[in-house]
């Protein structure tokens, strides 16, 4: 009797164990569709026996979710796992029979053959990082603005995966130095073990690669690629907002490398607390180790950014002009540095000194060419033109295809590239609810996914309001 219930309390916990993290990455309907219906019904010599429903039931579990049972599984009562379903089958009225099937069809489960568990690591060759070997931390200035990210990320190349900060999530506005950051601790953690396969990747990127693995039916192969690495660096973690698919496979791959003690370092223009089109799951995570924000730097720190690039140059700048233009631009390093290479250039055009007279100049042509600003009014003009149609048409309430589409894609860039809530991207297109922007933004970024026109309408799209 005592055994009974033992054997009873083990399979219920180890089937309990399983559905909690099987929950936690699929969506919420596909969980109560084909997880709720389950039973467990016992286990012996780590083989666990479910009753399934009906027969066709048992055909799209081991079509659809094989893969991610025995993952679990493996990870649940460990290696050498195996699944067996008890079927209810009703034949003519009949009263239901129960009939066994083994788990793992697909994959020639008992013939030898190991099923692919992605929390298990993947030998793999050198990769190319795809570093930029310019942005090393002997360049990268250090001030107040950056000290803290700049200490966390040399732990962390000297200690990858196996530190407090991991992953590193590095956010802050436009050319404040994320991308140098995140490229110099690839580059130290590299030259510290060569043996390291580090990858640097945009979030676009991440995408583009993602598209085309699916379009060629290489998921599998796109998983294990990254599932290999040892530090996985991604750019602009924020461009994958509205992109469900991308978002589901990059969890995969962020929960594998975590697990496994791998590095994961992501860069965004905003922290995780207000990103918006991720999913609460995948934010979650990036709050597990360090943020840290870069800020724009004070004066003292722009000026020695200054120094260094000039010496990077060979140059020669009098004092005040150093201290001219780093009172000039307000906050923006790259724009630092631009204004330097712009001084450069325009002495040697006009064959002369470089001077402050010069240097005001240069600083009023740069300010003039970089304040251009994006809004929502701005996104509706280009929108429009590109669809030829007027501002007001997608006021309206009309339901014509070009009209919709042109009304969706406003409000898709408006939130991409302005901080305004999607209650004042409602008010400002349309006057529509918050509740109608997120299904547009939903809407076009998952059809961008799939249909090559829509990307190509985007891209020309954004091109002009860059």
């Amino acid at each position: 009797m005592n055994s009974t219930i033992n054997m009873k309390a083990e399979h219920e916990k180890v089937w309990g164990e399983c559905l909690a993290i099987i929950k936690d990455i699929l969506p919420p309907q596909a969980f109560d569709v084909w997880f709720v219906p389950i039973r467990p019904l016992s286990i012996e010599d780590k083989k666990l026996t479910l009753l399934l429903p009906s027969s066709y039931f048992y055909e799209m579990l081991e079509d659809r979710y094989c893969d991610l049972l025995f993952m679990v599984l493996n990870r649940v009562i460990g290696t050498g796992a195996k699944l067996n379903y008890r079927v209810m089958m009703t034949n003519s009225g009949d009263a239901p029979t129960l009939v066994d099937q083994s788990g793992g069809r697909r994959q020639n489960a008992g013939q030898g053959q190991t099923v692919f568990n992605p929390f298990q690591g993947h030998a793999s060759k050198k990769v190319d990082s795809q570093l930029n070997h310019n942005y090393t931390f002997a360049n990268f200035v250090e001030g107040v603005c950056n000290q803290l990210a700049r200490s966390a990320g040399m732990s962390i190349a000297e200690h990858p995966g196996k530190n407090a900060f991991n992953p590193m999530f590095i956010y802050g506005g436009s050319g404040l130095g994320k991308t140098h950051l995140a490229n110099a601790i690839g580059l130290e953690a590299e030259r510290l073990n060569p043996n390291l396969n580090v990858l640097y990747v945009s979030a676009n990127k991440f995408q583009t690669q993602y598209m085309e693995a699916t379009r060629n039916n290489n998921s599998t192969d796109f998983l294990n690629f990254y599932q290999s690495l040892d530090v996985l660096i991604v750019d602009d973690i924020q461009d994958m907002a509205s992109r469900t698919g991308t978002q589901n496979t990059f969890f995969h791959i962020f929960n594998h490398l975590h697990q496994a003690g791998k590095q994961l370092i992501l860069t965004s223009d905003q922290s995780p607390n207000v990103l918006q089109g991720l999913e609460h799951r995948i934010l979650s995570r990036f709050k597990w180790g360090l943020s840290a924000e870069l800020v724009p730097p004070d004066f003292n720190t722009k000026k020695d950014i200054l120094l260094n690039k000039v010496k990077a140059e060979g140059l020669l700048i009098p004092e005040d002009v150093v201290d001219y233009i780093a009172g000039a631009v307000t906050d923006n390093v790259r724009e630092l540095e631009g204004v330097v290479s712009s001084l450069l250039a325009q002495s040697i055009l006009i064959n002369a000194e470089i001077n402050l007279d010069l240097a005001q100049k240069v600083v009023g042509k740069i300010a003039n060419t970089t304040s251009k600003v994006v809004n929502i009014s701005k996104i509706q003009e280009v929108v429009c033109d590109y669809y030829n149609l007027e501002v007001n048409d997608i006021q309206t309430k009309s339901r014509k295809r070009v009209v919709v589409q042109a009304r969706q894609v406003a409000m898709y860039l408006a939130r991409k590239y302005t901080k305004n809530s999607l209650t004042a991207i409602g008010e400002l297109i349309g006057n529509r609810d918050h509740a109608t922007v997120l299904h547009a933004c939903k809407t076009v970024a998952e059809q961008s996914e799939i249909d090559k026109e829509l990307r190509q309408s985007l891209d020309s799209i954004e091109e002009k309001l860059r």
